[in-house]
Order: structure tokens, then sequence, then C-alpha cells
């Protein structure tokens, strides 16, 4: 075979690279050891800011290909005929702890697949719950900042965990999740995604629907306890994904949906748009319309998942938005980030770069890697636009979003919403054995609390259930005799 000649990142060929020019076999360096500086400048900016969150993550191409025709919901070109196939990129990661954190922490998973369609890349950014601690934005940095190792100390601080969430009921659901035998999934191929919010969708009549996105495991749900997850290998979810993808065992997900006339949602008991709560498969059942395959790993887990950039705004014509809050700030918060991270270019990052042609008047920043093919000028409307500048196109303009009559603009609260009814349902549909796994977790980090904190929490779960109460209490109560 050929051999291939080393070269600087400009490309010119390198003849020695173990050893630094000097004055002499013992003298100091010189000033012309520029392939040594070269090396050494860029080592020190081989990282760059960690995400705040999701920052451990494990990516993978695939392919979602579909099986029933959606063009009576939306215009989506990639939804479009069965057996439509798109090209996909995944990303799994654990949310709350940092690149050093382990595979097997309690703690949600992130599920994010970037499609790369024909008119743009459309991002689903979910999770592995199909619901989320929140409904309002503003609480977000506090609940990272709970979740997180204690300012002071830098050590996990549990009873700062459950300070939080009794403050914040609205996270009783998904914190029963986290707390329940699914809380530490054993793979990222054994787990189910959910896009979580409410998205939607519009078709060519410009008639409106709201979706959920639901991603189930074929490999089947597969857990592991606490116990189990310290006897294994901290990147065990990572090494899994890669062995079984370079085996040919490549894990697959059915994709489902869930869909809700416009009209239907004005006069539903549930608010659609709140994150904190599921829509109940009797009355919006499951529409499988696909599967999602990853079959190809990255080649360089720097460019390819550290630098991939997902993001809740990038949708296509025929998939929007819908008006849950939590959704709303992340359009912005996302895209934010990524600028943060990557740059302003952040799209030209090929794993990031669309598959069709990218078209505007965006030229300048740092890392821009090229542009679009120039017509004289870098702002619209302009004159050259009958030779074939840019131009917006209407007939890719979504319908007018509704809003509530009579709204008025201000700080609503939403503390009066029912947040222990769907958490009392989840519980009582778990076994026996999942009902005192359950309480064993809670108990394990509320036992650190302080008692006002306990008798809170405690509240919270009598009005999901009175079982609910009688077993997390019962645990922390042996937990303290035993200590």
């Amino acid at each position: 075979m050929a051999k291939t000649t080393l070269t600087t990142s400009a490309g010119a060929p390198i003849a020695d690279d173990n050893n630094s020019i000097s004055a002499g076999h013992r003298g100091p360096l010189t000033f012309d050891n520029f392939r040594m500086f070269e090396k050494l400048a860029h080592f020190n900016r081989e990282r760059i800011p960690e995400r705040v969150v999701h920052a451990r993550g494990s990516g993978a191409y695939g392919t979602f290909t579909l099986e029933k025709d959606l063009s009576g919901y939306t215009i989506a070109d990639f939804l479009q005929g069965s057996g439509t196939a798109t090209e996909v990129f995944v990303r799994f990661s654990t949310v709350g702890g940092g690149q050093d954190s382990s595979d097997y922490a309690r703690d949600p998973r992130g599920f994010a697949v970037k499609f790369y369609t024909g008119r743009g890349n459309f991002d689903m950014v979910g999770n592995n719950t199909p619901v989320f601690f929140l409904n309002d934005p503003a609480k977000f940095p506090d609940f990272v900042h709970s979740q997180k190792k204690n300012p002071q100390t830098n050590l996990p601080d549990p009873a700062a965990m459950y300070e939080f969430w009794a403050n914040h009921p609205q996270s009783l659901h998904q914190a029963t999740i986290l707390m329940s035998d699914r809380g530490v999934p054993f793979s990222y191929r054994h787990m189910h995604g959910f896009s979580s919010h409410t998205l939607s969708f519009w078709n060519a009549d410009g008639e409106r629907f709201w979706v959920k996105w639901h991603f189930k495991a074929r490999q089947g749900i597969r857990t592991v306890t606490d116990e189990e997850a310290g006897r294994l290998d901290p990147a065990g979810a990572q090494r899994d994904l890669v062995e079984a993808i370079e085996r040919g065992d490549h894990p697959r997900w059915s994709v489902e949906l869930q869909i809700m006339a416009e009209a239907e949602a004005r006069d539903y008991p549930i608010n659609p748009f709140d994150l904190t709560k599921v829509w109940p498969y009797e009355d919006y059942p499951l529409i499988r319309i696909g599967t999602l395959e990853l079959n190809r790993n990255v080649e360089n887990y720097f460019a390819e998942t550290e630098q991939a950039a997902f993001a809740p705004s990038n949708l296509v014509p025929g998939i929007g938005a819908s008006p849950d809050k939590m959704l709303q700030a992340r359009l912005i918060a996302y895209q934010d980030a990524h600028r943060y991270r990557l740059s302003a270019n952040f799209n030209q990052i090929p794993v990031n770069q669309p598959r069709c042609p990218v078209n505007n008047y965006q030229r300048d920043g740092v890392m821009t890697g090229g542009c679009p093919v120039a017509h004289g000028a870098n702002f619209y409307p302009n004159d050259a636009v009958e030779q074939g500048a840019p131009a917006p196109a209407a007939e890719f303009g979504e319908p007018p979003m509704p809003l509530e009559s009579d709204a008025w603009v201000g700080p609503h609260s939403q503390d009066d919403e029912d947040y222990f009814t769907q958490a009392g349902d989840l519980f009582r549909i778990m076994s026996d054995d999942q009902k005192n796994q359950l309480a064993n977790n809670i108990a394990g980090g509320l036992v650190h609390a302080t008692a006002s904190v306990r008798a809170r929490m405690l509240a919270q779960y009598e009005q999901a259930d009175a079982d609910y109460a009688a077993r997390v209490s019962a645990a922390m109560g042996r937990m303290e005799a035993a200590a």
C-alpha cells in the first residue's frame, strides 16, 4: 500500500515530526520551529466549552424509513410517500453530569435525532422520557443548578435536588420516572425516545395538527439498579452502541406519533402544551409511521458527536412549534448555546451541514468555511434576485399560530395545574417490586434533606397516591434505623 505523507494543516509535507529544531545537540530551540509551534498551538485549543447539560454523549448515523404516507397531515418532504428514506444523525446523552461522569448515572437520557431532509435539517431534540421536570423555562437554570454539584464543596448534593422538587410540584411526574426502575438504562439501544414537547404539522390546505413523537426501542427496554450500575464500566453505554453497530447488530426504533386536531386542543381537559403531562393513549393512540435504524459509527468523535449541534428551532416546511412554553424558550436557547460553543457558523461543520443547498446572506464570522453563491449582495431585498439571488418562497409559509381568545400579556402562574394525577397513575401501574424500587431510590436521597423538605415531598407523594407516600416514608425509616 502506498505511503501517506504527513503534512502541516496547510498541506505542506513534513520531513521530521520527532525532533524539534535546536541550536546544536544540547542547545536551545530556535524560532523557526513553526511545525512544532503549530502542533502545540493546536493542542492548546483542542477543547471547546463543555455543554452545561447533555455533556457526555454518544452518536451514530443511520436512516429513517417512512412506512406511512403523511401528506394528509404535513407538507414535510421526508414524510411523503411510503418507503421514503432520510439520513439521520442521532446523539444520546446523560444530562446532568460532565464529560467525566458515568454512563450509568441515575439521570434522564437525551435522545436527539437530526433528519437531513431535502428542505433543511429537522431536529427532534427530546429525551428518553415523555415528560420533563418543568413547564416554565424561567426555572430551568435553577433546576439544573440544584441537580449539579454543590457550589461550595463540588460534591453531589441530593438534599438540594429534593429542596428544588419540594418547591416545584410540577417536577413530580418526571421525578417519579427518574427514581423508578427505568431511571438507569442499561444501554442507549434499550430505551425509548420521545419528543416530549408537542410539535405541529401543517398540510397543503393550511390545516394544523398537534403532534408528539415516540421512538420505541425494538431491542426492548433494559435497565439496571443503582447497585448494578456501580459495577458497570462507566463508558459501557458508549461501548455497547459502538460495538453493536460494528458487528452489524444495528439498533432500531419504531417511530410512532400521537396526533391531535388543532380544534381539539381548545377543550381538551389536559393542557396539551404542558411538558409535565402526557396525552393518554386511550385518547390519542400511537400511529406507527416508520423505522429508525442506526448503522454507521462516527469516524471522529470530536468532529462529529461533540460538535453535533441540535436545536428545536431547526424546523422544516410542514413542521412547526407549539405554545409549549419550554419549547418556545428552547427555540432561542439552543441556537445561542451552539454559537457560544462552536461559533456563529456552527451549521457549516460537516455533521451539522444540511444535505440540501444553503442559500442565504450570511457571509462573515468565526469558522466561515465558504458561502452560498455570490451575487454581489449580502442583503435582501436586492436587484440580483432576478438573476437567481436567494428570495423567500411564500408557498412554504406556516399557518398562523392560534392564541387564546382575550389573552393578556403578563406572568401567568401554573401553580394550580394538577401535577399529581398522572404521577399517581404511573405509580399505580407499577408492580409491587417496582414500587419498592421507586421508594428506596427516593429515600436514598430524601433522607439527606431537611425535615421541611421531607414533609413537603411526602405531601406530594400523598396527593399522587397514599401508598406512594407510605412506601417512601417507610423506606426512609428503615435507612435511618440502620444508620
